[in-house]
This record gives C-alpha cells, sequence and structure tokens, in this order.
C-alpha cells in the first residue's frame, strides 16, 4: 500500500486484484458489486457504440457515463440572486474591479489592449484605463515578463497576460529565477505582487505546442503559487486574490471553460488562493481533481451514485501549496483516493499530490492511491487522438469501482 499506483489513459485497470492482496482493499462500509454494458463516451458528452472494443479490457468504457437522473432544476436560474456570466466574462469582472479599486494595477500582454485579449478577458479595459495602465507589448513574452516583475519591484501590481501558456516558457527564466526568488534573494527588501495568467490545456485541437498544461513546470519554483480556476466564481475570486497577494501567483485557466456560464453574487469576494473546494460531500471514497477534469470527474460522479457508490468530490484549486486540512479530513473520511488531473503522468501535479498524501495520511489509507493523468505524448492535432489522450469519464468510474471491490 506504500507505493502509489499512476495510470495514464490506458491503463484503467492497472489496480492488481491479485487474492493475496484483497485483504488491503476491503472496505469499512458495504460497497455494492459492479455491473454494466459498455459504450463510448465522448469528450462533449455525446454517446457512441461500436469501434470494435469490445475485447480490449483496457478500452473497456462503462455504461451510464451520463446518468440517467436528471438534476433538480426546479429553481430557475433567473430567481437566483446576482448576475450570469461567462468564465471570461468573470475574469475580466475580477480584473477591471481591482483596477478600479488600486491605481497599481496594469495590465501587460500580447494584444491585452484595444483588441481585447485572445479570449477577450481584457476587453473594453484599454479605452477605460488607457495604453499605460492596459499595455500592448511586442512578442516577446521573455521582455514583458521581466519588465512587469521590475514594475512589480517598484510598487505597481502587474497581471501579465500569455496569450498562450505554452508561450511562457520563453520566459521561463524571468519566472523562475527573479519572480520566484527576488524576495529571497533581496533579503525580504523586494516583494514581487505580479500575476501571471492564460489560457491553456487540452481539447481545441490546437496542436502539440498550443495544448501544453505548465503546471509541472512551475510546481518546483520556491516563491510561487499557483491556482487553477474551473468555474465564473472561483475564477472571478481566485483573480482578484491573486492581484492583492504580495506573492507571485500563476493563475492556469482552461480553454474550454472560458465559455462556462454561471451566476455570481452581485456584491463583492474574494476567495482564498489556498483553500480547496468541497464539490460533492462523499463516503466511498475521495476523488481529488482541478480545472477541466471537475467535470469529467462530475459527470463519472452521477454513473458512481447511480451504482450504489458515494464519491466525495474535491476540487483542490490551489496548486501550490496544496490544502492538506481539506484533503486529510477527507482521506480520514473514506480511506481512498483518486486523483484525476489533465496534466502529463510524469511529475505532474498529480505525482505530488500523492507524495504528500502518502507522507501525511498514509496510516489512514486502505488502499493505494490511484492517479489517472493525460498520456506522456505530444498532443495530437486529430480531434479523436487529442480525446484519447486525456482522461474520460468512463476510466473514472472504472477505477473508482477497482478501487471499491
Amino acid at each position: 500500500m506504500a507505493a502509489a499506483i499512476t495510470q495514464g489513459v490506458g491503463a484503467t485497470t492497472a489496480l492488481s486484484s491479485a487474492n493475496s492482496k484483497k485483504s488491503r482493499f476491503s472496505s469499512r462500509k458495504s460497497l455494492p458489486d459492479r455491473k454494466g454494458t459498455f459504450f463510448v463516451v465522448r469528450c462533449d458528452g455525446s454517446l457512441t457504440s461500436g469501434f470494435n472494443l469490445r475485447d480490449s479490457r483496457n478500452h473497456r468504457l462503462y455504461a451510464n457515463a451520463v446518468a440517467t437522473k436528471q438534476d433538480d432544476k426546479t429553481a430557475s436560474t433567473a430567481s437566483k440572486p446576482g448576475h450570469e456570466l461567462l468564465l471570461f466574462e468573470a475574469l475580466r469582472e475580477g480584473l477591471e474591479e481591482e483596477m478600479e479599486r488600486d491605481p497599481r494595477v496594469c495590465v501587460m500582454g500580447e494584444d491585452v489592449g484595444h483588441y481585447g485579449g485572445s479570449y477577450k478577458v481584457t476587453k473594453g479595459l484599454a479605452p477605460k484605463y488607457g495604453d499605460l495602465r492596459v499595455l500592448d507589448t511586442p512578442i516577446a513574452e521573455n521582455s514583458f515578463t521581466g519588465m512587469a516583475i521590475g514594475a512589480a519591484m517598484t510598487g505597481l501590481r502587474p497581471i501579465v497576460e500569455g496569450m498562450n501558456m505554452g508561450f511562457l516558457l520563453l520566459a521561463f527564466n524571468q519566472i523562475s529565477n527573479n519572480c520566484g526568488m527576488l524576495h529571497y534573494t533581496s533579503g525580504g527588501q523586494f516583494k514581487i505582487p505580479v500575476v501571471i495568467r492564460g489560457p491553456g490545456g487540452v481539447g481545441r485541437q490546437l496542436g502539440a505546442e498550443h495544448s501544453q498544461r505548465l503546471e509541472s513546470y512551475f510546481q518546483s519554483i520556491p516563491g510561487i503559487q499557483m491556482v487553477a480556476c474551473s468555474t465564473p466564481y472561483n475564477a472571478k475570486g481566485l483573480m482578484k486574490a491573486a492581484i492583492r497577494s504580495d506573492n507571485p501567483v500563476i493563475l492556469f485557466e482552461h480553454v474550454l471553460l472560458y465559455n462556462l456560464k454561471e451566476r455570481i453574487p452581485d456584491e463583492e469576494y474574494v476567495l482564498n488562493l489556498e483553500e480547496a473546494e468541497m464539490v460533492r460531500p462523499g463516503e466511498h471514497v475521495t476523488i481529488l481533481t482541478y480545472s477541466r477534469m471537475r467535470y469529467h470527474v462530475m459527470q463519472a460522479a452521477k454513473t458512481l451514485v447511480n451504482k450504489g457508490y458515494d464519491p466525495e468530490v474535491i476540487d483542490i484549486r490551489s496548486l501550490k501549496p496544496f490544502d492538506l486540512y481539506t484533503i486529510g479530513n477527507s482521506v480520514k473520511k473514506t480511506h481512498r483516493v483518486v486523483i484525476v488531473e489533465e496534466c502529463m503522468r510524469t511529475g505532474g501535479i498529480g505525482a505530488s499530490l500523492t507524495a504528500s498524501i502518502n507522507e501525511h495520511f498514509h496510516d489512514y489509507l486502505d488502499a493505494p492511491i490511484v492517479c489517472l493523468s493525460s498520456q506522456d505524448v505530444p498532443t495530437p492535432y486529430a480531434g479523436t487522438l487529442e480525446e484519447w489522450t486525456v482522461v474520460q469519464p468512463p476510466q473514472i468510474v472504472a477505477a473508482v469501482e477497482q478501487l471499491c471491490q
């Protein structure tokens, strides 16, 4: 049990079922037997059958990946307090509120000005606040990231937008050697209140270089905080918190979530940068996830509930540091952990989270931790191949059933 089991897309059944190890998987609560037929659930939620996969154990996908029960929608969203925003609009609202509140807040990046940003997060800000506070930069990530760090040292609070997260690899020296370390290397003389944000992730057929997930690249840099938004509500709250923080913060946004709509409060709110979100309380297994995979997990959770399981779902949100208080309390209750991420299998957030849980809560585990991650391959351009490189809801269902047997 000491070693965690890490699984990629093609290895949903890697959990050992040897009789000699069954005692390690015994449940403290009664769990249902597994059953079901098979079909394929695409990442857009549509159902298809066939593909001649019936004889391939590694590609068996479980039925009812979309639950037959409908969510209770008796309360109309129009009757709820607040206002509806898309995720990119929530980011913009949080940014605009902070620019209005604090004249030191400024934005810089490629096309962030009059064009409004590659995903329109900064649309309308340049005419309102001027070209100096919403600064269009040349295509030179290392230069304008370094400029933002220097501006932060003088007392400003800059937000750097990477047109695509993959481009920020060009500024890795500035982010690692300057942004993360200057507060320490200056003996505390300088604070670096800079926010680095932008789109990333897989799912829009952007090819390998534009489908990067850089969480694993930046997690080892001392002095950097990392958060990932997944809803309009937490996107705005985390944006405002990141801008107000005196630490450098990297805010990860997923390209497939920008058009996600949600009703958020009219009153001002700011979220905690180091706090996870309890998405669904449960008793049988803890599922830890973040960003886009939150929705794959919730889709799988509906199926698991229909099969008699009671998963607890936590959106960790804070990728560095981890909220071990929330995570630990859940592990002590369920005694089983599944981690679902879109990051790469090797050296990803899941690997670090697995190590932390084993280090702090090993005695509470009744089974090895299961980590479902993307395959260690460049993301293909073809949509069907791209889809198979990341974790899908049926694989989560299969992993939980194996873990709880």
